[in-house]
């Protein structure tokens, strides 16, 4: 048998990412409520922007993402040339790392961050270090205490994954202030649209001051986009130039492109996703609560949910009834399980599982 070739250091210690489960043995009715996907879907704008882009296949799409830049920049307000465009927000999560971040250097986020951040610093060789939360929310002076001189980015997620909480924008902006010039602040704000609090900003006002933070989006959760992988970012000129030096020449397609134009230029079509996501939010968490179960304040289209000991056997209890949710014991939280909010007849037949579940366990 031939020699293996020997990976980097490190890359043989990194766990694979693993998404939301899609498909149980035996059951062929799913409700998919594991990867908190916009279940009422993508403006019907960017399905016919989709379908029309068929007869340009053979073409190679724009690399400049020019016609995309244009229409975030107008929609949220921002300049073209400060923005740029990646395969979903983590691969511009990615990026980043790879442009600032190597061996010696630390990446550090809150202890239930995103989990890609640790990954994408492994695999840079990276060290990722995590800073403990306050009652499942990322906390500013336990952040701060943890930058190190060989801190190079923080990464906040604001609402975060998978807790569904959020900082005000007065702590934020705490951060900051309190960390090193140098250091990047990055704020990802893939869930942003969903919010609604006062007390909120994504952070692009700290970008547009001048400070090394960056900002991420993604078309992938309320723009209902995932299957296309759409993501944007926020930053200063000299960090987008950096970026813009290590990503593919071609990394978001041309009917992504398209679709993405569209769905940004529907703001009707987001409003209505968000009251739709809002109004069963409030009606799965009361009827949860009612059930004897915690269920996290969530400013996202999903919630976090405290089963204690059994969150495993619920979850395959569910997944038995065809219903998927997510199981978050990677993000060192074995008592969850984390709900996406889907429409009102997927979170009536979520909520009956549960009384089943229920029934199940009191037997």
């Amino acid at each position: 048998m031939p020699k293996q070739p020997t990976p980097q250091p490190g890359i043989s210690d990194i766990a694979p990412y693993t998404p939301g489960k899609s498909k149980a043995d035996g059951v062929s009715r799913i409700v998919k409520l594991s990867s908190n996907e916009n279940p009422w879907g993508p403006s019907p704008k960017a399905i016919t922007a989709f379908k029309e882009s068929a007869g340009e296949l053979h073409r190679y799409p724009d690399g400049s993402h020019a016609a995309l830049r244009a229409a975030i920049a107008e929609t949220y307000k921002l300049p073209a040339a400060q923005l740029i465009c990646g395969c979903g927000s983590d691969e511009l999560i990615g990026l980043l790392i790879a442009a600032y971040a190597g061996h010696g250097d630390e990446v550090l986020y809150s202890a239930h961050g995103f989990l890609m951040y640790k990954i994408y610093a492994q695999s840079h060789g990276a060290t990722p270090v995590t800073a403990a939360e306050k009652n499942l929310t990322a906390d500013v002076d336990a952040l701060l205490a943890a930058v190190t001189p060989r801190t190079k980015i923080v990464f906040l997620a604001n609402p975060n994954n998978p807790t569904g909480t959020m900082l005000p924008f007065s702590e934020v902006r705490r951060l900051r202030a309190g960390l090193p010039e140098e250091v990047i602040l990055g704020m990802d704000a893939a869930y942003a649209e969903y919010m609604t609090d006062p007390a909120y900003e994504d952070g692009v006002s700290l970008v547009t001051e001048g400070s090394n933070t960056v900002v991420f989006h993604t078309l992938s959760k309320i723009y209902g986009l995932p299957g296309l992988r759409i993501g944007w970012a926020y930053a200063p000129t000299h960090i987008i130039d950096m970026l813009n030096r290590i990503r593919s020449p071609f990394n978001v397609n041309s009917p992504a492109l398209e679709a993405g134009v569209a769905a940004v230029r529907d703001q009707a079509h987001v409003s209505l996703s968000r009251e739709n996501n809002a109004v069963e939010r409030e009606r799965v968490s009361a009827a949860i609560t009612e059930m004897g179960y915690h269920v996290v304040e969530s400013h996202t289209n999903f919630v976090l949910v405290k089963f204690g000991a059994q969150a495993a056997t619920i979850a395959a209890q569910l997944a038995k009834q065809g219903v998927m949710v997510r199981e978050v014991a990677a993000y060192a939280l074995p008592e969850y399980l984390r709900i996406s909010i889907g429409t009102a007849e997927e979170n009536t037949a979520l909520l009956n599982a549960l009384k089943h579940c229920a029934a199940l366990q009191a037997a």
